[in-house]
């Protein structure tokens, strides 16, 4: 019984993360956005209702056989703003 009762409390604390927001960009200003990104490394972006992607840094936060590829978002003051990159497949571009 005490073991159920521990599972339970971790659960909990568990489905709290899983209930977070994540930062949505119409609702940002540009800098917000890209400061945002540029901060973190690595960040999960809404663009629309059911819309969302990984956004980074650099290259050093994708997997190694992985590329990066710029990726503009809408945002409260500019309907094009360089968030950051997305990382893609590299894979992709040689057309295997």
């Amino acid at each position: 019984m005490r073991r159920v009762a521990l599972v339970l409390v971790a659960l909990s604390f568990a489905s709290g993360a899983l209930a977070q927001n994540r930062p949505f960009t119409p609702s940002m200003t540009c800098n917000q956005a890209r400061g945002l990104v540029s901060a973190r490394g690595a960040v999960v972006l809404g663009t629309g209702t059911y819309t969302y992607d990984r956004y980074v840094r650099d290259s050093s936060f994708c997997q190694a056989n992985e590329t990066i590829e710029p990726r503009y978002v809408s945002t409260r003051d500019a309907p094009q703003c360089f968030a950051g990159y997305v990382c893609r497949d590299s894979d992709y571009f040689f057309n295997d």
